[in-house]
């Protein structure tokens, strides 16, 4: 296992460097709103290669290097829209976004309505997520001023937690919500229950609200983190996923154990993912690396085990990210 995992750490190093000593592109960086007919607004943050001037950009305890309002640069660029977990915001996997743009990349990233670190008022209704990232595609694609460096055949998905979920419901996947009263009588601290107990206990109808949303057939590739409700799928509620997918999970993930959702999601998929466990790993190590200032608001978000490095380990995961959607939409003119 370390013969295999520092080949592994080898392997992402040199394809970094490769990337490094090739990239030309900046990160430039748009605030925007996608419109939504069925609700307000959604609040989306959108990162994209740019040759212009970078600069600080804080955003309270966030402070991003970009471009800001920057020239995008490119043709034929694909594109990536993020899904964060619950309770959250677009910003919450920023260092993604900004590699992904380093490297070429249209990103978009959106603060789910109703589950954002604002507003949980409608965390447990998770069917309406997919629904909102169909919207911020539409946006992406025709709305937003550089749609025209888009191309729509190369369009990817990433999601982390209530995001990964997100992701799955987005490529083709059917949740069975049966599945959680049993589970959360079995493993009340699991994420499941968590949204049942802020929604007054009702162990299927917050989650069902809405009924099940078709898949986009845009989203030709996925990365999931640490999937939400992965148990949810098994054992077929993933058999229309037609896409590529890479999927993660946090070897000490307590909130989405291992063997119950990223796991599951493993089994479930028809065909076989691109699947990494991350070895001392806890939930929120998929989150952006901490500032002082988050930490000092936000320890629970920002804690790491003893002797794991957030840091070191987004640097491969981002560069693992970049490797997979690469791969995956490599048609189109480029850029």
């Amino acid at each position: 296992m370390k013969s295999l995992t520092s080949k592994l750490l080898f392997a992402a190093t040199s394809f970094a460097i490769a990337l490094a000593s090739t990239c030309v592109h900046a990160a430039g960086y748009q605030h925007g709103f996608a419109a939504d007919p069925d609700g307000k607004p959604l609040e989306i943050g959108i990162w994209y290669p740019s040759k212009s001037m970078v600069q600080s950009l804080s955003m309270g305890p966030t402070t991003m290097n970009v471009a800001v309002n920057g020239t995008a640069q490119g043709k034929a660029l694909p594109l990536i829209v993020i899904s964060h977990g619950s309770a959250s915001s677009f910003v919450s996997h920023y260092d993604t976004a900004i590699a992904l743009a380093d490297a070429g990349f249209v990103v978009a990233a959106v603060s789910h309505a109703g589950d954002n670190y604002a507003d949980q008022s409608r965390s447990a209704d998770v069917m309406d997520r997919p629904r909102q990232i169909s919207r911020v595609i539409d946006h992406m694609l025709s709305m937003w001023e550089g749609h025209a460096s888009i191309d729509p055949t190369r369009v990817g998905m990433y999601g982390y937690s209530a995001g990964g979920f997100t992701t799955l419901v987005n490529i083709g996947g059917i949740p069975d919500f049966t599945t959680v009263g049993p589970m959360c009588r079995q493993y009340p601290a699991d994420f499941a229950c968590h949204l049942i107990a802020k929604s007054g206990g009702n162990k299927a109808a917050p989650l069902t609200s809405l009924n099940a949303r078709a898949a986009d057939p845009r989203i030709k590739a996925a990365v999931v983190a640490a999937p939400a409700l992965g148990f949810a799928f098994a054992p077929d509620g993933l058999r229309n996923v037609k896409v590529p997918v890479q999927l993660w999970s946090a070897e000490n993930d307590l909130l989405v154990p291992q063997a119950r959702y990223a796991e599951a999601v493993r089994l479930a998929l028809p065909q076989a993912p691109d699947y990494q466990v991350v070895t001392n790993a806890g939930h929120y190590d998929f989150l952006v690396p901490c500032s002082n200032a988050l930490a000092s608001i936000a320890p629970a978000i920002c804690s790491s085990a003893s002797g794991f490095d957030r840091v070191r380990f987004h640097a491969k995961f981002n560069a693992d990210v970049i490797g997979f959607f690469s791969k995956t939409l490599k048609n189109g003119s480029g850029s």
